[in-house]
This record gives C-alpha cells, sequence and structure tokens, in this order.
C-alpha cells in the first residue's frame, strides 16, 4: 500500500471546514509550507473547496499506531484538563466542522506542529500558541503519543 510520510499530516477523512481553512491559510501566507504555497496559489477560492470537499469525503486511513502506555495516557489526560482540548475537538478528540481531527494523526506530524505552534513557527492560530505554551514540552510528547493510539468509534 502506500507508504505514509508520518511528517505529513493525514487529510483523507479530516473535516471539510478544518481543511478549508488550512488551504485558504496557506494562499493568504498565514501559515507557511514552501511546496504547499507553490501548488495553492494558483488556485481560487472555488478550487480550494472543492479540495477540501474532496478529501473530507474519502475514508480516514487505517493506521496500525498501539494505543499509548498508561502513564503516557494519563498525563495527555492532564494535560487536556489543563488546556481543554476537547473543548473544541470534541469526544475522542474527533473534531468537527473547521476544528481538526486529532485522533489517528501520526505521532511525527502532531509532535512537529504543537511544537512549531508552541514556538509561533506555525502562526495561523494564535490561541493554539496560546494553549501550546501553557504546557510543558514533555506534555506535548505525551499528548502527541496519546493522540496517534486512538481509534475513533463510528457514530
Amino acid at each position: 500500500g502506500l507508504q505514509q510520510d508520518k511528517l505529513v499530516t493525514i487529510i483523507w477523512g479530516q473535516h471539510q471546514g478544518y481543511l478549508y481553512l488550512q488551504l485558504r491559510d496557506y494562499k493568504r501566507g498565514d501559515r507557511k509550507h514552501e511546496q504547499m504555497t507553490a501548488v495553492i496559489e494558483q488556485l481560487e477560492r472555488e478550487d480550494l473547496m472543492v479540495l477540501a470537499e474532496y478529501y473530507s469525503k474519502k475514508p480516514w486511513p487505517r493506521t496500525t499506531i498501539p494505543p499509548a502506555k498508561d502513564d503516557v495516557a494519563l498525563k495527555a489526560a492532564r494535560a487536556n484538563t489543563a488546556v481543554g482540548c476537547t473543548g473544541c475537538h470534541q469526544d475522542e478528540y474527533r473534531g468537527e466542522g473547521t476544528q481538526a481531527r486529532l485522533a489517528g494523526q501520526t505521532r511525527e506530524y502532531l509532535l512537529r506542529t504543537m511544537i512549531e505552534t508552541r514556538n509561533g513557527v506555525r502562526a495561523n492560530n494564535p490561541g493554539m500558541t496560546t494553549l501550546m505554551k501553557s504546557i510543558s514540552e514533555d506534555d506535548i510528547v505525551a499528548c502527541s503519543e496519546y493522540l496517534a493510539g486512538l481509534t475513533i468509534t463510528p457514530r
């Protein structure tokens, strides 16, 4: 099968509103990524919406990431209590609308994007930067491992 680059976000099955906002932010230059910007800058708003819709309708890929160990899960749960991740990202970290699904995303991608958000490298969501600064990098490592190992129960 297709080998997923673990530093690249999974977009198949991600929420349409979230995908659209990220594509829009790349086009505006609010979110920086050389390859994405090169592709997106040629597209119109309608194209971005069509792309977001297309990928949102794909099934989330099946991953074989094992659930986090109890100590890691506990540390991630404490970080969630401090920051309130599930307030926006919903139960099971499934996301909805303009909020990203985090469950089952790769650990490597989650870790990088949370650290980049914390450090202001990824600057298209200042509220998230503030939240990421309120927990330690150790907490972020635990969260990335915990979230990667989550599966979502169908509704």
